[in-house]
């Protein structure tokens, strides 16, 4: 019975080969777009949880309430909470602290080689207690996890790591140097992290060596001290006692900040939630972002079963007599649906091939778009995914076309009283057409939207001028030839200006803190922003002073030169009434004079408003040189700076990184959204197009004879192109007209996110609209002018 089911169901696929083709090319794509969606959202919500304790691990973060009632969200908490957490809270399992490094440089010495081996660690290596390796899981390959890292000087390699620095020698016992300064013993390693997660560290030092690090290192500031670099993770006996130990927080901040206590609040954060949360440094992706991916996979699986929803109706026309012989012949309705969803489910499956095929193939492609190393290896999950895709799509697609070709009456079937009006629902379909067109539409428009957004973040006028600029990252342990370096790049034609600074006018990293002004002895409720640099730093970066005078260089600050911001913000509102007066910043002692004022610029992403800041310098905090260069040289005059590099450091790595590649990290999420949703909205536009060249084509069929009357009678060729496409091009607007109001709120409320951002104005709309109309117009009009100049004669002999 199955046997001859399937025999009939393939020669009725195979008898209709374009009706089967379209269906195919539909499904495929919007399946593999589904499947694409479906491989990246599974990525991010799989970062970490390898770890057995997962559901229990906890990181520890600091919200920093400010006297105006704002609040600053950080990702860090100070090292000595750790020990407390593991001896005072009995809801605590176990504690690790964390500090990642944010530029090392690690020297080797390899068997059979007289000098050192100098390495670039970049935001991979960390200072860790030993108990993180109680709370993540890591395979040891040697070393005794347990006292590996409990002295000064001693480090544990991944795999990977071991073998970049010492072959296929033995690592364990192996020294190597850190920084110049310290010797560091190699004592475990461990096998590479499984993927994917967020802990990209290749070398954990131990952290008593860390006073080794900061010689002037004092135990009374490690409350106070913490930074961005910093992490706390706890693993709770239970997760459930996570708001236990958040209430017990405002004690702990009481007992070690007394009355700064109401400013620290801290937080226990579900590691789950870690990823997501890019508030705070260190956060990789919105949530939100992937729910919209999620709906767009949606969407674009929902489309492709409109598509054999509207054909397959479409097609009941011309199947009702085989279904009127074969009632009368006995069949019931549901071995009739069941045929129908048989031939449904093999067109399901082959389409269901495809797209694994298209996946499999566009995932390197895609992989660069999202810049995200992504796999495709079918496991259990992905198998169940697209098993259950399919059957949702069978249900979905062939449900209502089986109910409608079953239901037909044998007697009219056989009379061929039957109408495509009347067979499938021709209203149905319209409202299909237009639901098509409404998420395409939001889809183009979204997409435009998006577009504008980042382009308008990549060209926005900063407040200064990063293009032809590059950072280094300079030797600490070689602070006193940092003037001959600044000097000696100066002395090149091609080289513009250096500066020695601690970061670039606009950077992800944000010191800062309150200052008194004037007569005024208290602290300003709201926090500034500090660049700290030399007297170089307004030229390298084309800042431009709106009153007064450069700062002058000094071994500390000296004087002042604030954005107009911060001079908004201390009351004034002409520039040059600023000058002259004094304010005290935490790093002086005293109060010191404000020279200058530049306009603003901005301090970190669009994201986020211009803050109040200032400029001075402060040689003892400096860790880069800022260097601008001429564009139109820029080989060469690399190929410069490294000679004079290698020259005076030649122990140390050079490298560095254009300043328009640093704030392009800025916006890696909105340039990743605006790619895809690109591709998925051609994707889309493409499917609609499938079905609607399917519609097309079955009405021209049915309405052969009536063109070549129509042509016998007089009509143009052109009457017949505007009758053949004039419903179909109403649905078209319809959708449009839906879709509009639906986009503009949608992304309305995403453009929110931007303190900084684009206005929805109506030309995203006629422009999408003409875009979506000119697309539909074209499928159409293929089919539509090929019928209307079709002879008539062999029209009227169609029939």
């Amino acid at each position: 019975m199955l046997s001859n089911q399937l025999k009939l169901a393939w020669r009725n696929l195979l008898g209709q080969r374009s009706y089967t083709l379209l269906n195919i090319l539909g499904l495929s794509v919007g399946l593999a777009g589904g499947l694409l969606i479906f491989l990246f959202i599974r990525h991010h919500l799989s970062v970490d949880r390898h770890h057995t304790k997962f559901d229990r691990i906890f990181r520890i973060t600091t919200d920093l309430h400010l006297d105006d009632g704002s609040v600053e969200p950080y990702p860090e908490a100070p090292l000595p909470m750790a020990e407390v957490l593991r001896t005072d809270y009995p809801q605590v399992e176990q504690a690790a602290f964390l500090r990642m490094n944010r530029s090392l440089t690690v020297s080797v010495r390899r068997p059979g080689r007289t000098a050192s081996t100098p390495f670039l660690e970049q935001e991979s290596t960390a200072l860790v207690e030993p108990q993180f390796f109680q709370i993540f899981d890591y395979q040891w390959l040697s070393g005794n996890p347990k006292t590996a890292l409990t002295m000064p000087g001693s480090i544990v390699l991944t795999a990977s790591w071991a073998k970049r620095y010492f072959g296929d020698a033995a690592p364990i016992g192996q020294v190597v140097k850190l920084d110049h300064t310290i010797n560091a013993t190699v004592t475990g390693v461990v096998a590479d992290p499984a993927n994917p997660t967020d802990t990209h560290v290749g070398l954990f030092i131990s952290i008593a060596t860390h006073r080794q690090f900061n010689p002037t290192y004092d135990a009374k500031d490690e409350w106070w001290n913490f930074s961005s670099t910093d992490r706390l993770y706890v693993t709770l006996k239970n997760s459930a006692q996570a708001s236990q130990l958040d209430a017990a927080f405002p004690k702990l901040a009481k007992k070690q900040f007394g009355d700064m206590a109401k400013a620290y609040e801290f937080h226990t954060q579900p590691l789950a939630d870690v990823h997501f949360d890019v508030t705070r440094v260190g956060g990789v992706i919105r949530r939100s972002l992937l729910v919209s991916l999620g709906l767009i996979g949606a969407f674009l699986v929902f489309i492709a079963c409109i598509n054999f929803t509207n054909l397959a109706t479409a097609q009941a026309f011309r199947r009702s007599k085989e279904v009127g012989i074969r009632k009368t012949l006995g069949s019931s309705r549901k071995q009739l649906a069941g045929q129908f969803l048989l031939e449904t489910g093999l067109i399901i499956s082959v389409a269901t091939g495809l797209a694994i095929v298209l996946t499999w193939v566009s995932l390197p492609l895609f992989g660069s778009w999202v810049r995200v190393p992504i796999s495709f290896h079918p496991d259990l999950i992905i198998c169940l995914f697209i098993s259950a895709l399919m059957l949702l799509v069978v249900v979905l697609a062939g449900g209502y076309p089986a109910f409608v070709l079953s239901g037909f009456v044998p007697a009219m079937s056989l009379r061929g009283t039957l109408t495509a009006a009347t067979t499938g629902g021709y209203s149905i379909r319209k409202g299909l057409v237009v639901l098509q067109f409404v998420v395409c539409q939001a889809l183009l428009v979204g997409s435009l939207i998006v577009l504008k957004q980042v382009r308008f973040m990549q060209q926005a006028d900063l407040g200064f001028q990063p293009g032809n600029v590059l950072t280094i990252n300079l030797p600490m342990a070689e602070k006193k030839s940092w003037s001959a370096f600044k000097d000696e790049l100066n002395r090149y034609a091609n080289i513009k200006s250096v500066t020695l600074q601690y970061r670039p006018p606009s950077s992800k990293v944000m010191n800062g803190g309150s200052l008194k002004f004037g007569a005024k002895m208290d602290w300003t409720p709201y926090p500034v922003r500090e660049r700290l640099a030399d007297a170089d730093y307004l030229k390298t970066y084309n800042l431009k002073l709106l009153a007064g005078r450069n700062i002058v260089e000094g071994d500390s600050i000296r004087e002042y030169v604030i954005n107009e911001t911060l001079l908004h913000k201390l009351g004034f509102r002409r520039p040059q009434d600023v000058l002259g007066k004094r304010m005290q910043y935490y790093l002086s002692a005293v109060p010191l004079p404000i020279v200058g004022v530049v306009r603003d610029f901005h301090q970190r992403s669009l994201h986020e408003p211009i803050g109040p800041c200032f400029i001075a310098t402060y040689p003892a905090m400096y860790r880069q040189a800022g260097i601008r260069i001429a564009g139109q040289s820029s080989v060469r005059t690399l190929a410069h700076i490294r000679a004079v590099w290698q020259r005076l450091y030649p122990t140390d790595v050079f490298d560095y990184e254009w300043l328009t590649d640093n704030l392009a990290h800025f916006y890696q999420t909105e340039t990743t959204l605006s790619t895809l949703t690109n591709a998925f909205s051609l994707l889309a536009m493409l499917i609609c197009c499938l079905g609607l060249y399917g519609l097309v084509a079955f009405t021209v069929g049915q309405r052969t004879k009536e063109i070549g009357i129509r042509k016998v009678l007089g009509a143009s060729v052109s009457g017949i192109v505007a009758l053949l496409t004039r419903d179909f091009v109403k649905l078209v607007i319809v959708g449009i007209a839906i879709a509009s109001p639906l986009a503009w709120w949608a992304m309305n409320s995403w453009l929110q996110s931007f303190a900084y951002r684009v206005e929805i104005g109506p030309w995203v709309f006629v422009l999408a609209g003409s875009l979506g109309t000119s697309i539909a117009l074209l499928t159409i009009s293929y089919q539509s002018i090929s019928a209307a100049l079709m002879d008539p004669v062999k029209s009227l002999r169609s029939e």
